[in-house]
């Protein structure tokens, strides 16, 4: 049967490594994307896919509910894996708003257009459509920050502590709200820290790279011990296909690497194969300078992901020695060639 699928902000990192893998394993689907191309929203990450008679691109906003009506009315879209949203914690302190108004009204939006379109009435699917199912991406961030033992599992109480963790517990709430209210079939995925290919260069890792290549300092908060679960991105893009697909209605999923790691042993596995790779007179580590803490920085964040290992038999299949050095190589044939 051919589904046609919207996927929201498939121009930022997550979303550019899920389209080319999801349209490679099911020929049958029709993905359009709607993606705003905000500062973290590049097509030149979706290259691959700009002839494929399968995939459509539309610029717009996940909030202008005309243009959404538009497409779920125009593509027949019969299915929801909602990325699209504002993600960088140190632009949410900076301007909080552009936060709110993407992450929980673009949230609702489309939830309520899915349910009008889906829906007859609370509870009861229109024929056609009866299989729709709406995927909410969220984060390990809306629980907040945690001791030294703990993991995050899916029972968690949220606490999220910056503006952009609060925006994506709202959005997550909202979610659950559209199931209990009106039966809508949604499921949530909670991740872990992605990495790999076509991350934005500010984010930490392809600022390591990209600071270390031209020989500038490498910025690390605070005191670098702050700990985060690292997941290669292709592993959650294999755990987001697996909960749209098996995962039972109403239910969150927490996808995480088990590769907890603080960022000073980060920045050090990098400089280690930067030595080795591109060698310069002095090690790369020398480059190394800590700076002014983050405000509200979370000290640990770590997920227990047995309930998807268990209940739908995912296994992450890079762990952090074998995907770091995936995503530097990658990132040097990006900055160096």
């Amino acid at each position: 049967m051919i589904k046609n699928i919207l996927v929201t902000g498939c121009a930022g990192f997550i979303g550019s490594n899920f389209v080319p893998y999801f349209l490679e394993k099911y020929p049958e689907y029709n993905i359009v994307n709607l993606d705003l191309l905000t500062y973290a929203g590049d097509l030149e990450n979706l290259k691959e896919c700009e002839n494929n008679t399968k995939y459509k691109f539309i610029k717009g906003n996940i909030c202008n509910r005309e243009l959404v009506e538009f497409i779920f009315n125009e593509y027949n879209i019969n299915g929801v894996i909602h990325f699209a949203a504002e993600s960088h914690v140190d632009n949410s302190i900076k301007n909080p708003g552009v936060f709110i108004e993407t992450n929980v009204n673009g949230t609702f939006t489309l939830l309520d257009v899915a349910k009008n379109y889906w829906m007859s009435s609370p509870f009861n699917y229109k024929e056609k459509y009866k299989n729709c199912r709406f995927h909410h991406i969220s984060t390990d961030e809306v629980y907040g920050t945690l001791n030294e033992t703990d993991l995050f599992t899916e029972s968690t109480p949220y606490a999220p502590n910056s503006p952009y963790s609060a925006s994506k517990a709202s959005s997550d709430m909202i979610v659950r709200s559209y199931q209990e209210t009106f039966g809508l079939n949604t499921v949530i995925t909670n991740c872990s820290n992605n990495y790999g290919p076509k991350q934005h260069d500010e984010k930490l890792i392809p600022t390591i790279i990209r600071k270390a290549l031209v020989g500038e300092n490498i910025p690390i908060y605070g005191d670098g011990k702050n700990i985060r679960d690292w997941l290669y991105v292709l592993d959650h893009c294999k755990g987001i296909d697996l909960v749209y697909h098996t995962g039972k209605e109403a239910n969150v999923y927490n996808v995480g690497g088990r590769n907890e790691r603080t960022n000073l042993q980060i920045v050090d596995a990098i400089c280690t194969i930067l030595d080795e790779k591109v060698p310069k007179n002095s090690s790369y580590k020398e480059l190394i300078t800590f700076v002014k803490d983050r405000a509200g920085h979370d000290r640990r964040y770590a997920i227990d992901a047995t309930k998807l290992e268990n209940e739908l038999g995912w296994i992450a299949d890079e762990n952090f020695e074998s995907g770091i050095v995936k995503t530097v190589n990658w990132y040097l044939e990006k900055y160096v060639n």
